[in-house]
């Protein structure tokens, strides 16, 4: 396998150095992967310690104490440029996800996970894909919809006005398709898919994926049988 034109560029940042270092060792194996640094810390530093890293995927570690890794994430998330965080934690905790999600991260994955888990993740947001653990995903998008504060009524009212190829894109991510694959689907380029996606999130009033998902997800029945058959 060759190295890619553009490699995927890491900060990592975690309580443990030992586990830090050995994880910006394997990682920068990967043809795909470049460590711009891998620190460790027993806090969480100020955001602007990564101006100018020019990272495009951030690791995080979620079990700071006192919840600094939110408030870290918050702080990013309002910053132009910032890279996109994944958090990894010792628990898959549905509530904390969900924070997580709130705050801006895009990528939970848990320490015990397989290092070929993670790294399919640290690939998928790389290409704006929202990537969690499967056994919490139903869970969490029940949650993400409660925490709205909106109803299945308001939901439908909202799909109605997505474009019959903005709900496409929305109820084949709701099937679970990744982005790639719904480019593939919809024979289109990835960047028109974002497009859509960016276009849809704007209309429903969310500001990631897996908050559309969970919004309109039950008023997706039609969309995702007929996908199922095809599929």
């Amino acid at each position: 396998m060759h190295a890619p034109d553009m490699a995927v560029r890491l900060f990592i940042l975690l309580q443990e150095r030992t586990f830090a270092d050995a994880l910006a060792i394997r990682l920068e194996s990967e043809p795909d992967m470049d460590i711009v640094a891998a620190l460790n810390t027993d806090h969480a530093p100020p955001p602007n310690l990564f101006a100018g890293s020019m990272a495009d995927v951030m690791l995080l570690d979620a079990d700071l104490p006192g919840n600094g890794a939110f408030r870290l994430c918050e702080k990013m998330s309002q910053s132009s440029g910032a890279p996109r965080l994944i958090l990894l934690s010792k628990s898959a905790n549905p509530l904390r996800i969900v924070r997580a999600i709130r705050a801006g991260a895009v990528g939970w994955v848990c320490k015990n996970e397989s290092l070929d888990r993670l790294i399919d993740v640290i690939r998928g947001v790389a290409r704006n894909e929202t990537w969690l653990p499967p056994g919490q995903t139903g869970q969490v998008l029940r949650l993400l919809l409660r925490e709205t504060g909106r109803d299945e009524e308001e939901g439908a009212h909202l799909l109605s006005a997505l474009t019959d190829r903005e709900r496409e894109v929305l109820s084949f991510l709701a099937n679970g398709t990744r982005r790639r694959d719904v480019a593939k689907h919809l024979q289109m380029s990835p960047n028109t898919v974002r497009t859509h996606l960016q276009n849809l999130m704007g209309k429903l009033g969310v500001h990631s994926a897996i908050e559309a998902v969970a919004l309109t997800r039950s008023q997706l029945g039609e969309e995702l049988s007929t996908q199922q058959t095809v599929c």
